[in-house]
């Protein structure tokens, strides 16, 4: 699906910090940025990711703040007709 659809379809840039615990370092946070389209409220990709993220990585999630933003709505689209004039 086109990026341009997904918007028209209610998918919004979600941008989301993840603060994970470095796995011989326990006690330092390091800080993981993550972007890509998604759907509110439950965020399908983003979850997807942070089970990959559960079952594949050793550094344990210690916390994730997430930005959204709808770049675009339908009612913002306007229809334009461009044509000549004889």
């Amino acid at each position: 699906m086109s990026e341009f659809k997904q918007m028209l379809d209610g998918y919004r840039l979600v941008t989301a910090e993840i603060l994970y615990r470095m796995p011989d370092h326990p006690t330092l946070l390091q800080s993981y940025l993550w972007q890509h389209y998604d759907l509110e409220p439950k965020y399908p990709e983003l979850q997807r990711f942070l089970d990959f993220w559960d079952r594949e990585l050793e550094g344990p999630i210690h916390s994730v703040k997430v930005a959204t933003r709808r770049l675009i709505s339908p009612s913002e689209m306007r229809r334009a007709d461009f044509y000549t004039v004889h």
